[in-house]
């Protein structure tokens, strides 16, 4: 089948699915990323804006800048949308840094986000893909604990699709690198904690404003830095003048010893040195 007849009939089956499930209509977990992006903006075409509602989290573990793209995507786009805080450092569990971390900061999310979508009567959905579903994601099983649908990945729209369908829409987000919180920096074990997690976007923030372009990780390890960048980025930051640079920007951001992966940036490598799923997403 022609990719774009596929892509298509994909969108078709999305579009279908909103308008046959969401009832008085949708609230999706809004983080401005690739998937929960394009969601919103579909349902916002398809439903109409008044049957639709994206909220977005704001704690110390979402990022000024993903922050900012949301609100940016969401008032282009005429996405409705609220801000809602949550609270997960105040779960001893999520500050203990466990490999199924992510289920205890789902878990706080949509337990403020479901009250609301019940309020309003719309059905409560995320942006998960077809292709996590194959990842180890334990912040899944507290979306299905509390009803949460999963549209893009039942109407088995994969990360590709969705960045092809994106940039059909003129959608910012089309090649938006992945952006998982930032708590996915700190090593499974090691606490969570609101000075760590604002060191890391501090580091990231000055590696892009130094110019570092794509997919990029800071790793916390303590008061050493190690930087993952997209492996097209490694010669040219390894360049003595380029590596001294990125070396004060990151130290700058309050961390004493800084290290370049030489295997370059590696979705999911926490996962990878954890022992758990398949390295995907992280």
């Amino acid at each position: 089948m022609d990719d774009d007849v596929r892509l298509s009939e994909g969108e078709e089956r999305l579009g279908g699915w909103l308008r046959e499930e969401s009832g008085r209509g949708i609230l999706v977990g809004f983080s401005g990323g690739v998937d929960s992006a394009y969601l919103a903006c579909v349902a916002v075409a398809v439903l109409g804006p008044d049957r639709v509602l994206a909220v977005i989290g704001r704690s110390p573990s979402f990022s000024a800048e993903q922050r900012t793209i949301a609100h940016d995507v969401a008032e282009r786009f005429a996405i409705p949308y609220v801000e809602i805080e949550t609270r997960e450092l105040a779960d001893a569990r999520y500050v203990a840094n466990p490999s199924n971390r992510c289920y205890y900061c789902k878990t706080e999310l949509w337990s403020r986000l479901a009250p609301l979508a019940a309020e309003r009567g719309l059905l409560l959905v995320d942006g998960t893909n077809a292709d996590d579903l194959a990842d180890y994601r334990p912040g899944a099983a507290a979306g299905r604990e509390r009803g949460v649908r999963s549209p893009l990945a039942e109407c088995d729209l994969s990360k590709a699709d969705i960045r092809a369908l994106s940039r059909r829409r003129g959608l910012p987000t089309a090649a938006l690198p992945a952006s998982p919180c930032l708590a996915s920096r700190l090593p499974y074990g090691t606490a969570v904690t609101a000075d760590r997690l604002a060191r890391v976007e501090r580091a990231e923030r000055a590696l892009r404003d130094l110019g570092v372009v794509g997919d990029l990780r800071v790793r916390f390890q303590g008061d050493l830095a190690r930087v993952e960048l997209r492996p097209s980025e490694l010669d040219r930051w390894m360049e003595p003048d380029a590596a001294e640079r990125l070396r004060a920007a990151v130290v700058s951001a309050g961390f004493r010893r800084v290290a370049v992966d030489l295997r370059g940036f590696r979705s999911g490598s926490l996962n990878v040195l954890a022992g758990v799923g398949s390295g995907v997403g992280g």
